[in-house]
């Protein structure tokens, strides 16, 4: 299958409680601009007419839209292998959650062949904390400071330009992690960080950091078998 499928029918757009059913509307537009099909809303505002007449040729993927009434329902129906968060205000070293890669960057890691949504927050503050914190990676588009948060579907429309321009990108013989893959190699780091002495507001850092590492890495599912083996056995020898 050509990248250029693989990306439209595994990338997913998710507008989480969108607040303005015209937004629906221009976000769907710049889906269809570039070649994305996957448009999926959480508990979203009553879309009406105004949102079909803003989505012009895209009122398709607004018809098509697929409605959730919590992001945690979405996550357990849909399982993408990869989810990455969106935000305008993006944190130091010292806020794990929040911090970001620039949209080239989302592009150069993502394969096409691997099930990726992208978190839209909504138009009045975005995403919060912990719906971040889900999230595998965060992305954000530097801008000036003295005004730097985006429209939604402006700052939609250049991550999308980034990862169109990956269509010509080569994933012949990569076999990405899985969600679930990558689930338990968290849940073997976060067995052995229960038993480590450590507070445990720095264990939950840590556990973000490395999910935050291997998200940003994209391992294989080979990668994350080993690292996940290699994880049992320091669990087991502790235990010992």
């Amino acid at each position: 299958m050509e990248v250029y499928e693989l990306l439209s029918r595994n990338i997913g757009v998710v507008f989480v409680e969108p607040e303005t059913p015209g937004n629906v509307g221009f976000l769907a537009r710049a889906m269809k601009n570039f070649g994305l099909q996957n448009l999926i809303l959480i508990n979203p505002c009553n879309l009406g007419d105004e949102a079909y007449y803003q989505a012009m040729h895209a009122r398709d993927l607004v018809e098509d839209a697929t409605i959730y009434q919590t992001l945690d329902e979405m996550m357990e129906n849909l399982e993408p292998d990869f989810l990455v968060g969106t935000t305008g205000v993006p944190g130091g070293s010292y806020n794990v959650d929040r911090i970001p890669l620039r949209p080239s960057q989302l592009a150069s890691a993502i394969n096409p062949a691997s099930r990726t949504f992208i978190l839209f927050g909504r138009e009045g503050d975005g995403l919060s904390n912990r719906e971040l914190g889900l999230c595998d990676m965060v992305v954000s588009i530097p801008t000036d400071r003295e005004y730097p948060i985006m429209n939604i579907t402006h700052a939609a429309a250049i991550i999308f330009y980034e990862i169109f321009k990956k269509r010509d990108f080569d994933c012949e013989g990569l076999e990405e992690a899985s969600g679930v893959e990558k689930k338990l190699l968290v849940d073997e780091m976060d067995e052995i960080l229960s038993v480590i002495d450590l507070p445990p507001h720095k264990k939950r850092v840590a556990s973000r950091v490395f999910r935050n590492v291997t998200g940003r890495a994209f391992i294989t599912a080979r990668e994350a078998h080993t690292l996940k083996g290699v994880l049992r056995r320091i669990k087991n020898r502790m235990k010992e």
